[in-house]
């Protein structure tokens, strides 16, 4: 493929084993810059970004996570960095905002070699009280929900090959 947007934007996978090593602010800053600049309804940007990196906050975020999927892995896959998305839940289109917030953010981390994944889970996360708690911790408005965590860095595997794309997935009317 010779446009290498096109070709970032197949080639992209999601990562679930990374290297220890963390990934620099100005990864971190790019990545959050491209999150930003995903479109929303009526350009109302009712998109907030967390970014994480400290261990004890990762690894509580994790263990919570796990605990709602009712599972004892680590649902971060060891990546040293997570941006935790919210979105006001005043606008009507809050779910389809921050979705597209965490588009932009995987796509523009592979662009910049660095491996991502999205977690879910984010809303039963930030719609409890010790979810509301953190969200007050932050100087966050209680009117923000969790939409999805994507967790970023240096990829330790060799990117997974593509899935075959089903026969009858698009369908042309002319």
């Amino acid at each position: 493929m010779s446009n290498e947007i096109l070709k970032c934007l197949c080639e992209r996978r999601s990562i679930r084993t990374y290297k220890n090593n963390q990934i620099t602010d100005e990864e971190l800053f790019a990545v959050i810059k491209a999150g930003q600049y995903a479109p929303t309804g009526k350009n109302r940007m009712p998109v907030k970004f967390v970014a994480i990196q400290d261990k004890a906050m990762l690894e509580r975020l994790s263990r919570w996570n796990a605990d709602i999927m009712g599972a004892s892995i680590d649902p971060f896959y060891g990546a040293p960095t997570a941006i935790l998305v919210l979105a006001d839940s005043s606008v009507p289109t809050y779910v389809e905002d921050g979705s597209l917030a965490l588009g932009n953010l995987m796509n523009a981390a592979h662009s910049l070699g660095l491996g991502s994944c999205w977690i879910n889970r984010a809303r039963q996360m930030f719609s409890s009280a010790e979810g509301k708690t953190l969200l007050a911790e932050w100087n966050i408005p209680q009117s923000f929900e969790g939409i999805g965590f994507c967790i970023l860095g240096y990829p330790d595997c060799t990117l997974p090959a593509p899935s075959p794309r089903p026969e009858d997935q698009v369908i042309l009317i002319r």
